[in-house]
């Protein structure tokens, strides 16, 4: 194999599939990527046996060829290397080594044979429909701080997508959960996607995912099984073994009898309990909200920093009531709500409270107590 790459080009790419290789791995080819030059561009491909990531970038070819390298070293070389210079791959007919050169720099990497490089293969993915990346960042942003971490309930390390029905609309839902607040988001059913299985998208798929889009305004084809999901666009195609496991009845968690409703504007609130919360212990981060008509106080303390209380102007008539809630788990919804004014439906001290954005109801938190 014998090609030539812009280093900035290459850096980009590299930077996407790197992320997908695990830097502590008992089987030495998933720490490689492989790198495969056909035609006028070069082909990377990384995995590590749960999900998998193909990027193609335009190189000048002259001898086709594949191999493959240390991925984090080869990052961190191409990296290092100066800005706009052109990097070469050359490989010899056993392809056992590979010199890379750039300007005065010569590096030589063994490679592991590609034929031992595992490839994720092509099952029947029957489901298929179509997602603008502002609409695939919007479920994905406002859902995946909610999901779980905890490997026991990997059931829940992921982002569960489905269709339903809204009233008489037919939607696709996004739902996260780790058992302390709860994410719902929706939009309109996209074309194709009727007949699809509910899936759980798994957390590290969801982090590449959005990796990718991050700058991107293209449309994703998303193609799935029972057991697969494949996002393609632009030059990229992303694969992902699904979570095998029952997402649970989230509708039960969803209160139906929340009788005090809190409207506040959302910035001067989340400022509040964002100050407030700074006194409060790191292990608990607790903060109290205190509700009477017109009024709120926030207010959190600890043996050893003091307290702090702040008060601010609501719209609230309903009986006075005061709740604790964890201000990181509280911050991190009220940052999803893009709208000026947040709905709080509550019920009592013990009870979960559901949090909406008055101007998008296609949004719906709801986030549990805590004592204080």
């Amino acid at each position: 194999m014998k090609l030539t790459i812009e280093r900035t080009a290459l850096q980009k790419t590299l930077a996407h599939v790197q992320n997908v290789v695990e830097r502590r791995t008992t089987i030495p080819i998933l720490s490689n990527v492989m790198i495969e030059g056909t035609d006028g561009s070069l082909s990377l491909t990384a995995t590590d046996m749960d999900i998998a990531i193909v990027e193609k970038v335009p190189a000048d070819v002259a001898v086709p060829g594949a191999i493959t390298l240390p991925a984090h070293t080869l990052y961190d070389i191409v990296r290092k290397l100066p800005e706009g210079s052109q990097v070469s791959f050359e490989s010899g007919e056993d392809s056992s080594r590979v010199e890379i050169c750039a300007g005065r720099s010569r590096f030589s990497l063994s490679c592991l044979a590609t034929e031992d490089f595992p490839v994720m293969t092509d099952d029947d993915l029957p489901h298929s429909f179509t997602l603008s990346s502002a609409l695939c960042r919007d479920l994905v942003d406002r859902t995946r701080f909610a999901m779980s971490s905890e490997e026991t309930r990997y059931y829940l390390n992921g982002i569960y997508f489905h269709t339903t029905m809204e009233g008489s609309t037919p939607v696709l839902r996004a739902v996260a959960t780790d058992g302390h607040r709860l994410a719902r988001v929706e939009i309109p059913q996209p074309d194709g996607a009727a007949d699809m299985p509910g899936i759980i998208v798994p957390r590290k798929a969801v982090a590449e995912l959005r990796k990718l889009i991050e700058d991107n305004e293209v449309d994703i084809v998303v193609t799935l099984s029972d057991t697969k999901i494949r996002f393609t666009f632009d030059d990229v195609v992303l694969t992902s073994k699904l979570i095998d496991g029952t997402f649970p009845n989230y509708q039960q968690v969803i209160p139906e009898g929340n009788d005090k409703c809190l409207e506040v504007d959302c910035k001067s609130f989340t400022e509040a309990v964002d100050r407030v919360s700074t006194i409060s212990t790191e292990k608990s981060r607790a903060v109290k909200v205190a509700l009477d008509k017109g009024s709120l106080t926030l207010s959190s303390s600890s043996p050893e920093s003091g307290s702090a209380t702040e008060e601010l102007e609501v719209k609230y008539n309903a009986d006075p009531v005061e709740i604790g809630f964890n201000s990181r788990y509280l911050l991190d919804i009220t940052q999803q709500i893009e709208g000026g004014t947040a709905r709080f439906d509550l019920a009592d001290a013990s009870s979960p409270t559901i949090v909406c954005d008055v101007a998008d109801s296609c949004a719906l938190y709801v986030l549990m107590p805590m004592r204080v």
